[in-house]
């Protein structure tokens, strides 16, 4: 059984690294003793992977970083629990997919072991990266993610402010551009927001609400908890 935790941002203002998210985690993680942590969004790797140590010992578990390791594919294979964090999406997908990782990742997922992304790990667990906000950087083989749900989702949503002079597209005007292309749902996911996903059930949990778009129809706002199932 599927068993994620999709967090739209890693700090929301006034709290520390992944604070927002701890009972969240804990909860997926359970009794869990290790949590290999994806640092390849981020170049500064080693700086990551220590901010991400402190924070999930805090909650009580081990991280282990798969830059640091020296057969990464069997260091996935053997992974209790991942965590991917956020950076950018294109260099995040490159990477491992240049590394062979994508297939022994989803894998393990598949098979049970928790999944956790935040940002960029989020954009990673949907069908493809074509809902990230992040600027192509790097160029990877393909857009196509992990696949670990059927729906897309658009990390750190921000609602079009009605006072603004701005004048380019809003995130919602992208979104509504990616459904002329596209069926796929998209659920705009806004920073202090996440989605648990265990098997094909999709929970909104968090401090802030979705607004979910589908090809065809109007957007539909959901505060959490709530149960989004039917939407995707």
């Amino acid at each position: 059984m599927k068993q994620l935790l999709l967090i739209s941002t890693s700090t929301v203002f006034g709290t520390p690294y992944l604070q927002h998210a701890f009972d969240e985690l804990r909860g997926l993680m359970g009794t869990t003793n290790r949590v290999l942590f994806v640092p390849y969004a981020l170049k500064a790797r080693d700086r990551y992977a220590a901010l991400a140590r402190g924070a999930f010992g805090e909650m009580g578990y081990e991280l282990e970083s798969l830059h640091e390791k020296t057969n990464a594919v069997a260091a996935v294979r053997r992974a209790q629990a991942i965590f991917v964090g956020g950076g950018n999406t294109f260099r995040l997908l490159k990477t491992l997919d240049e590394a062979g990782l994508l297939e022994p990742i989803r894998t393990r997922v598949l098979e049970g072991i928790p999944y956790a992304g935040a940002s960029a790990g989020c954009n990673l667990a949907c069908p493809t990266i074509r809902t990230t906000n992040d600027m192509p950087i790097v160029e990877p083989s393909s857009l196509n993610a992990l696949g670990l749900v059927t729906f897309q989702i658009n990390p750190h949503f921000i609602d079009a402010d009605p006072g603004s002079t701005h004048m380019g597209e809003t995130r919602e005007t992208r979104i509504m551009e990616f459904h002329e292309e596209n069926t796929t749902p998209v659920v705009g996911l806004r920073e202090g927001a996440m989605l648990r996903v265990e098997s094909n059930r999709v929970e909104l949990r968090g401090r802030a609400g979705a607004r979910i778009f589908r090809q065809g129809q109007s957007p539909v706002e959901v505060a959490p908890p709530a149960d989004l199932t039917a939407y995707l």
